[in-house]
């Protein structure tokens, strides 16, 4: 029997003028296992079928009138997995020879709930000019942010550390 959909309109917060994408991040990381998101927007998302497919979700997107649409986020594999993930290790996506400066900003994450840590890194990492560093501690491995700075071309170094929180430290590209 299939999950019902996890509904996001975000129509409203774009026609006020807002960023849904936030909205639609929570959204994603609310869903469970085998579950597809339906979201109605103002317009055709093509930029978040890009996203959402990085993430595992294929989308089915259909006109409602009035210049509306409905999209569809299915997971593009309904079963879950039997086991959890282990724990990334540590990732280093830079030259083992590059030296990187000493961080400019340290950002406490820990205590927010999604998708805070991640608007809020993203926005620090905006802040920085090129070449300059940023140090996130988050309350778990940040497996969406580390693809939205893939995406955006930043490089990052991250561990989980013996308290359980994620550290890691964010080159602005």
């Amino acid at each position: 029997m299939a999950l019902p959909y996890y509904d996001v309109d975000v129509r409203p917060i774009l026609r006020e003028g807002g960023e849904p994408f936030s909205a639609i991040m929570a959204a994603v990381e609310a869903l469970v296992p085998g579950q597809s998101l339906r979201l109605l927007a103002t317009f055709k998302p093509i930029p978040l079928f890009h996203v959402l497919g990085n993430l595992g979700f294929e989308p089915a997107a259909r006109e409602i009138g009035n210049g509306d649409w409905e999209v569809i986020f299915t997971p593009a594999d309904q079963q879950p997995d039997p086991v959890a993930p282990e724990p990334a290790p540590a990732v280093d996506r830079t030259p083992a020879s590059e030296t990187w400066p000493a961080p400019v900003v340290e950002l406490d994450n820990r205590d927010l709930e999604p998708p805070e840590p991640l608007v809020r890194t993203l926005e620090g990492v905006e802040a920085l000019s090129p070449g300059q560093t940023l140090v996130a501690l988050l309350p778990r491995e940040p497996i969406f942010l580390l693809e939205e700075l893939q995406a955006r071309g930043h490089l990052w170094r991250g561990a989980l550390e013996p308290d359980g929180h994620y550290r890691v430290v964010i080159r602005r590209g």
